[in-house]
């Protein structure tokens, strides 16, 4: 399952904010549905994938699964990544 992050780092406490939750999936033009973006803020800063680690750990967390389970599939650079989660 990919999971679409709005990264915010060096943020004053660690939280999720899910996509909210939508009774009718949104459709676009072509078809595929609309991309749902978890905003998530960490303490650490974005050096030397400090901030990626700490997203991971909040998701596994969140999701109670294994931190192992949790790959960075793009975006390790950019505020905005997608995470591939194995279950």
């Amino acid at each position: 399952m990919k999971i679409f992050v709005k990264a915010k780092a060096k943020a004053k406490e660690n939280k999720i904010i899910p996509p909210p939750q939508k009774l009718w999936p949104e459709k676009e033009p072509g078809g595929s549905k609309e991309k749902e973006w978890f905003i998530i803020s960490v303490k650490e800063p974005p050096v030397s994938g400090k901030a990626n680690t700490a997203i991971i750990k909040l998701l596994a967390e969140y999701f109670k699964i294994s931190s192992s389970n949790i790959t960075l599939s793009s975006g390790a650079s950019s505020k905005n990544k997608v995470f591939e989660i194995m279950v």
